[in-house]
């Protein structure tokens, strides 16, 4: 089993999102699909007279932003990912963590601050996921999730790492707008966890792509056999850093 990650930089991207479509209806088996969404829920944050902000990579939500995630996400965002999967001739359906208590979370505590309505995952209903990938529908999974005060703002590359994990996936492709990790405007082919936290220290890996790369190794010590990240020319071709060790 496959789990695909797709960022929120690129799918309002018409013409990735078509890419990105075709790339999965080409596959064999179908995929477990989870997505972002930052983007338009900044731009969102913005109409409302809010700033955004981050701690190490993750959006700090208090309840009107939490709102606004949910729209963008489990509505707008969600919903495109999967008119551009039928339309190519995918079966799909979409889906929040919520649905089903598919991905349950708990309050997420981080020692650089409150992040607010932001979520870790403790649970994944592997069974609900592993359903809709026996007859080859593609489930598509807006990262808003389950906890026990209602929804919660989750880091889509958590869920899905958390879901590959889970299902003992074969692999987790986190696809992004960048070919991999890079280091000297290279990309790094692979990368150990000891690695990984050396190139966080010296700021070689920032942002958004901490997540990313934590997440990843988590897939890993959790179950999932592959972890890599990379964009859509590498999960056509196999490119990308492989996340591991």
């Amino acid at each position: 089993m496959l789990v695909l990650k797709v960022g929120g930089n690129e799918i309002d991207d018409a013409s990735f999102l078509a890419g990105f479509a075709h790339a999965v209806a080409a596959m064999r088996d179908a995929p477990v699909i989870v997505h972002g969404g930052g983007k338009e829920i900044a731009d969102l944050q913005l109409k409302f007279g809010l700033t955004p902000r981050f701690v190490e990579g993750l959006r700090v939500t208090d309840e009107t932003s939490l709102a606004i995630a949910e729209m963008v996400l489990s509505g707008r965002v969600n919903k495109r990912i999967v008119a551009a999967l039928l339309n190519a001739g995918v079966d799909a359906i979409g889906l929040s963590g919520i649905d089903r208590g598919a991905v349950r979370v708990e309050k997420m505590r981080h020692p650089a601050g409150d992040l607010g309505r932001v979520g870790k995952v403790v649970g994944v209903r592997g069974e609900v996921l592993q359903d809709f990938v026996a007859r080859q529908i593609v489930p598509v999974i807006s990262p808003i999730s389950l906890g026990d005060e209602g929804a919660y703002n989750v880091n889509a590359d958590s869920v899905a790492c958390a879901i590959a994990a889970a299902l003992n996936a074969d692999a987790v492709v986190l696809v992004t707008n960048v070919a991999g990790v890079m280091r000297d405007g290279r990309v790094v082919d692979t990368l150990t966890a000891r690695e990984a936290e050396v190139l966080v220290e010296s700021q070689v890996i920032q942002g958004g792509m901490i997540p990313k790369v934590r997440a990843a190794l988590d897939a890993i010590t959790g179950g999932a056999k592959a972890a890599r990240i990379t964009n859509l020319g590498g999960l056509m071709n196999g490119g990308g850093t492989i996340i591991g060790g």
